[in-house]
Order: structure tokens, then C-alpha cells, then sequence
């Protein structure tokens, strides 16, 4: 109880994207605990220094679990600013599903958005990744090699030159000692579990925060998702890359603190 009463600010839940983990907060996580707040980064199921391996994984909801688990378990009278980034717009949309009550605002940077007429299985449907997107990425079949694969890892090449090409190089080198296969779920019950509705996910305030030289979920891609699930607000980081947490990590920052307060 007592490091609980420390904390007299915000609490922060961060999620991260595909292939990542929560080591990928670690310049705004310290950001935000030295403005004087409590910030839980999260590594989803098979991720980061997660235990659990790719085969214990059968659907979304196994993957979503220990974000699910964390939110349950919150006081009633808790409410947290929810942060996802990139695949982790996902894992926050289902989290604002369940546990409205117990988030204040839910942050999506350059992330994807599914909502209540714009479901995570249209967009899985309609977008398809750029043509030029380098080949470098690692892909499984493990239904076989006529089957959609199960799993990718991202590939160096990728990640220097589409996710962290604005960031330091130093971060380059920890992302490629630290990325994990991501599970690519195509099962019916995954895009069930992923269903949001308008009374519950659409009772909580959303911000969409636009990452403008970002070569992983381009512009267009972004501006995609906001046109079709309008948020509440819309901000942009023009200069950003993907991984705008380890680019521009103050600038995103001074975003999560503003709508904090």
C-alpha cells in the first residue's frame, strides 16, 4: 500500500505493437515517471520477456491476456490513461470494450483502430501492406506452405528502413537483439474477440495521434483509420518515424501529459 500511495499523478498503461515489447517504452516510461507518474508497460502474451511461447497462443484472446488480466484486476475506482501503438490499437480496443469504466482516455499512436462499423476484420481484408515492403521479414507456414502463414518476425532491413529510420541507431541495434514472432490470427473466434460496440468502446474519449514520416502504417493508412472510426481528437507528429516512442520521445510525451490532465 505503500509505493500505491506514492503516486499522486495519472496512471499510464502502455502497449506495445508486433514483434515488440514493452522495452520498447523505456525513453517515455521514464519521461512520464519523472513528471510524476505511475506507468505500467505491459509485454502481451509471447512478447518482450513474456514467457509464454507462439505455440501456447491459439487465438487473440490468449495473446491479449496479460493486458485483460491487468485491467481486471485494477481497484474499481482506478481509471488509467490507456496507450497502444501500432498492433497494440488493437489490444487497447478490446480493453475498452471490456472494462470501459476504467479508463479515462485511450491513446492510439499510429496505431490501428478498429471500432464499432470498422471492424479489425475489415481492416485485415482491405489493407495490404506497400509492395516495396523489403522481403527481409520472416514469415511461418506451419499449416503448410498453400496456407496463410501463422507467424512473422521482422526482418533487419524492415526495421532500419520502414519502422526506425528516424530513430537512433542504438535503438536499431536493441530492437533487432529483442523483436519475437507476432502470431498472425485468421480463426473466426480471434475477430469475435476483437468485436467493440458503441454503448461501451464508444463511451471513452479516443485520441489518434498521426506519425507523419511513419513507413510501417503509412499516412494514407492512418488518415484510413481516422476516416473510418472518427476519433474524438486528432494530433500529428510530422516528423515522427513508426517508432515514435524512441524518435520522438518528448514530443509524444508532452501529448500523453496534456490529455492527462
Amino acid at each position: 500500500m505503500a509505493e500505491e500511495k506514492r503516486w499522486s499523478g495519472s496512471h499510464f498503461v502502455l502497449i506495445h505493437g508486433a514483434c515488440h515489447g514493452a522495452w520498447c517504452w523505456y525513453k517515455v516510461e521514464t519521461l512520464l515517471r519523472v513528471a510524476g507518474h505511475r506507468v505500467t508497460a505491459l509485454d502481451l502474451a509471447a512478447s518482450g520477456v513474456n514467457l509464454k511461447q507462439l505455440r501456447d497462443l491459439s487465438t487473440m484472446s490468449d495473446f491479449l491476456e496479460p493486458l485483460m488480466e491487468f485491467m481486471a484486476a485494477l481497484p474499481v475506482d482506478e481509471t488509467v490513461v490507456l496507450v497502444g501503438h501500432s498492433m497494440g490499437g488493437v489490444a487497447i480496443s478490446v480493453a475498452m470494450e471490456r472494462f470501459p469504466q476504467k479508463i479515462s482516455i485511450a491513446i492510439f499512436v499510429t496505431a490501428f483502430m478498429p471500432g464499432p462499423d470498422f471492424s479489425f476484420l475489415d481492416i485485415t481484408q482491405q489493407y495490404t501492406p506497400r509492395e516495396d515492403i523489403p522481403v527481409d521479414n520472416i514469415y511461418t507456414f506451419d499449416q503448410g506452405p498453400d496456407k496463410p502463414p501463422t507467424s512473422f518476425l521482422f526482418g533487419p532491413i524492415f526495421i532500419s528502413s520502414k519502422l526506425y529510420q528516424l530513430s537512433p541507431p542504438e535503438d536499431v541495434i536493441l530492437a533487432n537483439s529483442l523483436v519475437r514472432p507476432f502470431p498472425c490470427f485468421t480463426d473466426a473466434k480471434s475477430f469475435e474477440d476483437t468485436i467493440v460496440t458503441k454503448e461501451r468502446y464508444g463511451s471513452v474519449h479516443r485520441v489518434f495521434i498521426v506519425c507523419g514520416q511513419d513507413y510501417g502504417i503509412e499516412v494514407d493508412i492512418q488518415r484510413w483509420f481516422i476516416k473510418n472510426n472518427p476519433p474524438d481528437e486528432v494530433k500529428e507528429i510530422a516528423d515522427s518515424d513508426h517508432m515514435v516512442m524512441l524518435s520522438h520521445p518528448q514530443e509524444l510525451c508532452s501529448y500523453l501529459l496534456a490529455y492527462a490532465h
